[in-house]
Order: C-alpha cells, then structure tokens, then sequence
C-alpha cells in the first residue's frame, strides 16, 4: 500500500522531468504501480482509512509523484451530477479541447505540495483523453467540469508542470476573461 512518505515533494527533480512512455503491454511492476495510485487515491478518501495510515486525501495522483518517470495516472472522483470517474490509465493524452477556459474557485492543489498556493489555475473547460486501462482497454473520455480539472493537472505531472505554473504570478485572483468558474 502506497502511503505519504511514498510521494515526493515539490523540489524534487522527478517531479520536472517528461515522464516515458510505458510499452504495451505493460510489465507486471508497472501494472502494480498503476494499481497502487488508484488505491491510494481510494484510500485517501475513505476517512478511516485516511485517518488510520495519515493519508492525505486527494482525487488524482500521477506515477512521477511517486519516483517513477513513467506515462501512468490514478483518478477517483465524483462529477457535480454524481457520476463515478475512476481510472488508472497509461500514457494518457488530451488529444482535443475546448477553446473555452475554466478554473476552480478555490485554487487547486497537489499531494506533492505541501503548502497551499493560492490562484486560479487556467485550464480547458472541456477535453477528450485517450488511454489504456488497467484492463488494458484503448479508452476516449470526454470530460468537463471537475473531472477535466483533476485530468489535465495530473497529465500536466508526466510534463513535468506543476500547477502553480499557470497561476498568474503578479495577480493570482485576476479574473479570467470567458472562463467558466467551477465551485467544488
């Protein structure tokens, strides 16, 4: 089971690398990888199970945040009508977006970021994202809203972008002209 102490911290020089392709089919350690992100992610929102091993929650969490510079992403979250997004994914890529823009009200933040950096964070109101399963299944996703959020921040960690990178550094709470402001 994959715990705190396994992420790494902002500094960390994993955590500014392009991220490498994983071959298909992927090998039994990266398979394991993959499914230890996802039940991180799970665990992290199950209060007893927080609480028992000090997990701090999070909905996403990308292989590079754990030491390893590899293409593979774990989310687990609820849209704003309830729908379940829950994926484990290699080498995830946005091949289409929307013109539009959209940010979280509160900022966004990172389980490798350990203090919090206030901003809106500009990013694509709408994406599709192609990728394979853990199941080893080819998947296209059409995403908005919260769930297209937490998908581009986590692809952003295999380029090695943070997410304070898009935060306006000389006013973090401009407003964004035409962006749709999500509220979580």
């Amino acid at each position: 089971m994959l715990m705190m102490d396994d992420i790494i911290r902002d500094g960390h020089p994993t955590l500014r690398k392009v991220a490498a392709e994983v071959s298909m089919p992927p090998s039994d350690e990266e398979k394991k990888i993959l499914e230890s992100l996802l039940e991180y992610v799970k665990n992290s929102q199950n209060p007893e199970i927080a609480s028992q091993y000090g997990l701090r929650p999070g909905i996403g969490l990308a292989a590079p945040q754990i030491n390893v510079s590899k293409r593979m992403i774990a989310v687990h979250l609820y849209d704003d009508k309830g729908n379940l997004y829950s994926y484990g994914l290699y080498n995830p890529k946005i091949v289409s977006h929307s013109v539009e823009s959209a940010y979280l009200v509160s900022g966004e933040g990172c389980l490798s970021v350990d203090e919090e950096i206030p901003g809106y964070v500009e990013r694509f109101a709408r994406i599709t994202v192609k990728g394979t399963t853990l199941e080893g299944e080819e998947i296209k996703l059409r995403l908005k809203g919260l769930p297209a959020i937490c998908f581009q921040h986590e692809i952003d960690h295999l380029n090695g972008i943070m997410f304070y990178d898009h935060i306006n550094k000389q006013d973090p709470f401009k407003p964004i002209q035409g962006a749709i402001a999500i509220e979580r």
